[in-house]
């Protein structure tokens, strides 16, 4: 029996949270550890001047590192906020973790209002969580679609962030999904081939 998208999308959320919850505190800090590694001697990274971060919870890649890297390149840094106005997020730059950050409309750490927007089109790489990846670089996010919303309006680089766990053989797709263009793993890079329809994974 064929499960609609909306449906199938549900029961992998379910499955993902039960897979993600069997790892322990050592396995999560140790993968996030490897994957922030592997980004720092990518050549996106080293070759983006303007990114976009985002701030973990508690079951995705602990990226934080990341935010105190980037500023310390000399890269023009920036996380997620969102815009009562518009009910979309946008990208907010920020100088000091420390001081910038406050918690947002739905409990995530985000830029405070004093922090600067910086257009969307302006970002050379956007790292992006999610709940479950697939080969194809399909991404599951969690239901509310502020992240197809917001990579519908961007030019950067899209690099999904996920542990292992994460990627499974086909994520439900539904027409306003917006895909990634890269996947990061701390084992894996996988890389989408949309004409030939397979995946490029590689683990250098």
């Amino acid at each position: 029996m064929n499960t609609d998208p909306s449906t199938a999308k549900v029961m992998l959320r379910k499955v993902m949270r039960a897979e993600l919850g069997k790892k322990h505190l050592a396995q999560r800090a140790g993968d996030s550890a490897a994957v922030c590694a592997r980004l720092i001697e990518a050549p996106l990274w080293r070759e983006a001047r303007s990114v976009m971060l985002f701030m973990p919870l508690q079951d995705e890649v602990d990226i934080r590192p990341m935010v105190a890297r980037s500023l310390r390149d000399g890269k023009t840094t920036t996380l997620p906020r969102f815009d009562v106005r518009t009910q979309r997020y946008g990208a907010a730059e920020i100088q000091d973790p420390a001081q910038d950050l406050e918690f947002g409309q739905f409990g995530v750490m985000e830029p405070q209002s004093r922090c600067p927007w910086l257009p969307l089109n302006r970002l050379d790489l956007i790292l992006v969580p999610g709940v479950a990846f697939d080969h194809q670089c399909r991404r599951l996010g969690r239901g509310m679609g502020f992240y197809d919303r917001m990579l519908s309006d961007v030019r950067a680089i899209s690099c999904g962030i996920a542990f292992d766990e994460q990627i499974v053989s086909a994520v439900p797709e539904t027409p306003h999904d917006i895909s990634v263009e890269c996947i990061l793993t701390p084992t894996r890079w996988i890389e989408a081939q949309a004409e030939s329809g397979f995946s490029n994974e590689f683990t250098g």
